[in-house]
């Protein structure tokens, strides 16, 4: 490995678990999902269970706990904001939670489970839940549920992605080298052509 990868990678284990944890627990109680997405860590954490630096367990337990906890909080400001969420939000973050809003009304608890699998919406659901009134028993069931599915599903992802990772720079490597190879080879033959083609206009014309 190389790069970021490889810094990450000389980490201690625990560290890196904490990294694990902090993301997708921040993403809906600091709404830093919006711009980073939580599963980046997650995947991440898969990549390194396979090359040894944690165990994949760990990594899926973190995953889960930080998910849970972070629409826990989520939930919470919410639920303390109350209708206000949003009102003052304007441009393209009002249109964001007017998604979320749009989404929760639509799917109603469930959503905080299916949420979880779309971009931005995904750190907003659980504040917009809160703010709709959702009974608190109701979003931590479907919030346990999908917090779990997804910590488990994208740090198995991570570890796949781990097991391909040689194979995928070799594909790559040997991919360039052809689109290098086959450019080069439409550049001389767009010369050749040129040429020839020249070569032609300047030939004299029989009986003139």
């Amino acid at each position: 490995m190389t790069g970021l990868t490889g810094v990450l990678a000389a980490l201690p284990a625990w560290l890196l678990l904490l990294a694990v944890f902090t993301l997708p627990a921040l993403e809906a109680s600091t709404l830093l999902g919006v711009v980073v997405p939580g599963e980046t860590a997650v995947l991440l954490g898969g990549v390194f269970a396979h090359q040894g630096s944690l165990a994949l367990g760990a990594v899926m337990i973190a995953a889960v706990l930080g998910a849970v906890a972070g629409d826990t909080v989520g939930y919470a400001v919410g639920a303390r904001m109350g209708p206000k969420l949003g009102a003052r939000t304007t441009g393209r973050h009002a249109e964001r939670v007017q998604r979320a809003r749009d989404f929760v009304r639509l799917r109603g608890a469930p959503a905080v489970l299916l949420g979880r699998w779309v971009p931005v919406v995904r750190a907003l659901v659980p504040l917009v839940a809160g703010s709709s009134g959702m009974p608190y028993r109701r979003f931590a069931a479907y919030n346990v549920a999908g917090g779990a599915f997804w910590g488990v599903a994208v740090a198995g992802l991570g570890y796949l992605a781990g097991a391909a990772y040689g194979r995928v720079s070799q594909v790559l490597g040997l991919a360039g080298a052809a689109v290098v190879v086959a450019v080069a080879v439409v550049a001389v033959g767009a010369v050749l052509v040129r040429r020839r083609r020249r070569g032609t206009d300047r030939r004299p014309e029989h009986g003139s």
